[in-house]
């Protein structure tokens, strides 16, 4: 059940992709509508710049369609500014937004951590302590030393995902043995710019062929190649 699986972007507000996407003469106003046409899922980073109201998340629950899930990225504030420490109100209160605004359209809550975020046990633990589990927890890392199996063993114990990602200096390990499969494509060599061929999105489809549930999100955004990407890719999965 390759459908298990839902392929989406971290944008859809681009005028790169008028004419490769969005027809020439649609108004940007209905861009999100026609995302969703052809879309199940959207990977909303908004919140990482500005803490979310719950309106904000109301307005995009109503004008989403039935069934379509929402993944939703902490705010820097969160994991780049005070990097978890005493701000576990903080957290409290995105959680209970995004709960409360996104209801059953919520899929993932993805933590991305900094590239100086390096890994310790103290960090680890700090992590581990602090998430809901209530919701299901993804952390992207930007540092290689988390890619660890003290790392991978805590977080299969404590039923949170480690992100797989494509990035130009991360292993692209696709990790297939946490609660989700959840992947994050940002651009090789150029990153949020480069294209992914037809065989590398072959070789990854191969690697998504899973009753798993999850989200695959291209995030190559800086031109049409994210776009081009995620229908491409969406069209191997059916």
């Amino acid at each position: 059940m390759k459908n298990q699986v839902l392929i989406g972007c971290s944008s859809y507000y681009n005028s790169f992709w008028k004419k490769v996407f969005y027809p020439q003469t649609l108004p940007s106003k209905e861009w999100f509508n026609f995302y969703c046409q052809h879309f199940d899922t959207y990977e909303f980073n908004g919140s990482f710049y500005k803490f979310p109201t719950l309106k904000i998340f109301q307005n995009w629950y109503d004008k989403s369609p039935d069934f379509f899930l929402f993944s939703i990225k902490v705010p820097k504030e969160i994991t780049h500014i005070k990097k978890l420490q005493d701000c576990e109100n903080l957290l409290n209160d995105f959680y209970t937004i995004c709960k409360n605004g996104m209801k059953d359209k919520l899929g993932a809550i993805l933590f991305q951590f900094p590239p100086s975020y390096a890994f310790s046990k103290e960090k680890l633990n700090s992590i581990i302590d602090i998430l809901n589990y209530d919701f299901q927890n993804v952390i992207e890392f930007r540092h290689e030393s988390w890619w660890n199996v003290e790392v991978w063993n805590s977080f299969k114990e404590n039923n949170i995902t480690f992100c797989s990602v494509s990035h130009p200096n991360l292993p692209q390990t696709i990790f297939k043995d946490f609660p989700l499969l959840y992947i994050r494509f940002h651009g090789i060599p150029k990153m949020f710019h480069s294209s992914y061929s037809t065989d590398e999105l072959t070789d990854i489809n191969s690697n998504i062929d899973s009753t798993k549930k999850g989200f695959v999100y291209f995030n190559n955004t800086a031109s049409e190649a994210g776009i081009l990407n995620a229908l491409e890719l969406k069209r191997m999965n059916v």
